[in-house]
C-alpha cells in the first residue's frame, strides 16, 4: 500500500511545532515522571523525525528514554522478535508509532500485565502529531469524549445507517464504553490518540449491513479505500463480503488466517478529533475523522469490556458519515452531531460548521 507519511522535503519541516507537541504527548498526555522507563517503538515506515522528537522529550522529562527501530512487518498485530517484546513488556510507558502495530499480540498483553501505560499512535507523522495532539485543546477533547461515553452507556438500542447502504442494528444492554482518548492515569490501561470512544454492543444482537467507505487497515495492501466494501453481519459475525478488487483483497486476507474469530465484530468506535477531516490511510488518524464511526473486526481486547477473545489479527474500517439513532432519538445525522449537549462542547472547541 501507499504510506502517505514523512514525505516532506526537509528534515526540519515543522521542527519547532514537533518538539512542542512531542513534549505535550510525553509530559501532559502520558504523564511521564523522572526515572520511568519510556520505550518508543518505530518501524522502517515510521517518521523518524517524530520518533526522535518523542525520544528527546522522554529524556527531557527525566525518563530513561529507549528508542527501538526495526523493519516493517508484513503482518500487523503479530508478535515481534524477542528483543522488542522483552523491551516493551518491561516498560513503564510504551509509545508505539510503528506502522505495522503489534497491539493485541502476546508481548502487548504482557506489557499491560506489567502495568505499562501504553498509547497506540501507529503511523504518526509530523503533521498528525502537530495537528491532532499539539494544536487541539486536549482538556476539552477529553471532556467531549467523556460526554459521548456517558450518552452511549445510557442508550440501549443503536441503529447506524448511511447513504452507502449501511444499516446495522444492535443492543447495548448496559455494556460499558471505553474512552481511549484520555490521559494515561491508569497503569496497565492502553490509550489511544484523543478523539475516540469504543465499546461492543451485545455481540449476538449485531445484525445488518456495514459499508466501509473511507479506510480499512490491515491488510497492508489497503489503507484509504477507492471503492466501498460491503459486509453483512448475522449475530455479530461477518457472513458475506461484497464489492470490487479491494473487497476481494480484504476477503482473501481474512480467509488466510483460517480462524473463525477473525470474522467477529470486535467493537464499535466513534471518532471526534477536530484536526481530522478526511482519510489519509493512517488508520489511527482515520479512526478519528470528526463524526465518523470505526468498526473493529477480529481480536477483542479486555479493555473493550465485551466477551473478550483472541484472534489471529485485527482490522479496523471506517464509515465516514454515519447517522446514529439511540433508542429512537437522533444522535448524529450524516456525520454531524445533533445531540444538544455534545454540540455545546463542540462549539466551545471552535469546530468549523457548528
Amino acid at each position: 500500500m501507499e504510506y502517505p507519511i514523512g514525505i516532506e522535503m526537509t528534515k526540519d519541516y515543522l521542527s519547532f511545532e514537533v518538539s512542542k507537541a512531542a513534549y505535550k504527548l510525553v509530559h501532559d498526555v502520558m504523564l511521564a515522571k523522572p526515572g520511568e522507563n519510556i520505550v518508543i517503538t518505530a518501524d522502517s515506515s515510521s517518521d523518524r523525525r517524530v520518533a526522535e522528537a518523542i525520544a528527546n522529550a522522554a529524556f527531557t522529562v527525566g525518563g530513561n528514554s529507549v528508542l527501538i527501530y526495526y523493519p516493517t512487518s508484513e503482518l500487523a498485530y503479530s508478535e515481534p522478535i524477542a528483543p522488542i517484546g522483552a523491551a516493551v513488556s518491561h516498560a513503564d510507558i510504551w509509545i508505539e508509532i510503528a506502522y505495522a502495530s503489534i497491539m493485541h499480540c502476546e508481548s502487548f498483553r504482557k506489557a499491560l500485565d506489567f502495568g505499562c501505560r501504553y498509547i497506540n499512535l501507529t503511523g504518526l507523522d509530523v503533521t498528525m502529531l502537530t495537528n491532532c495532539i499539539g494544536k487541539i485543546d486536549y482538556n476539552l477533547q477529553v471532556q467531549l469524549g467523556e460526554t459521548i461515553k456517558r450518552i452511549m452507556e445510557e442508550a440501549d438500542e443503536i441503529l447506524v445507517t448511511d447513504d452507502n447502504g449501511t444499516n446495522l442494528h444492535a443492543y447495548n444492554k448496559g455494556r460499558k464504553v471505553r474512552h481511549s482518548g484520555q490521559f494515561a492515569t491508569q497503569k496497565g490501561y492502553p490509550i489511544m490518540m484523543g478523539g475516540q470512544i469504543s465499546w461492543s454492543p451485545i455481540e449476538e444482537t449485531i445484525e445488518g449491513t456495514l459499508v466501509f467507505d473511507a479506510a480499512l487497515f490491515p491488510p497492508t495492501e489497503l489503507g484509504m479505500l477507492h471503492e466501498n466494501i460491503r459486509l453483512t453481519f448475522k449475530e455479530g459475525v461477518v457472513i458475506d463480503i461484497e464489492g470490487g478488487r479491494e473487497a476481494a483483497i480484504f476477503k482473501t486476507w481474512l480467509d488466510s488466517f483460517n480462524d473463525p474469530n477473525m470474522y467477529r465484530m470486535a467493537h464499535y468506535s466513534l471518532g471526534f478529533n477536530p484536526a481530522v477531516t478526511k482519510p489519509t490511510g493512517r488508520i489511527v488518524e482515520d479512526e478519528r475523522i470528526f463524526g465518523c464511526m470505526e468498526f473493529g473486526i477480529g481480536s477483542q481486547g479486555k479493555a473493550i469490556m465485551g466477551k473478550f477473545w483472541t484472534a489471529a489479527s485485527h482490522t479496523d474500517g471506517i464509515v465516514s458519515k454515519p447517522s446514529i439513532i439511540l433508542d429512537g432519538v437522533p444522535f448524529e445525522e450524516k456525520g454531524r452531531y445533533v445531540h444538544p449537549e455534545v454540540v455545546g462542547i463542540i462549539k466551545k472547541m471552535g469546530v468549523a460548521g457548528y
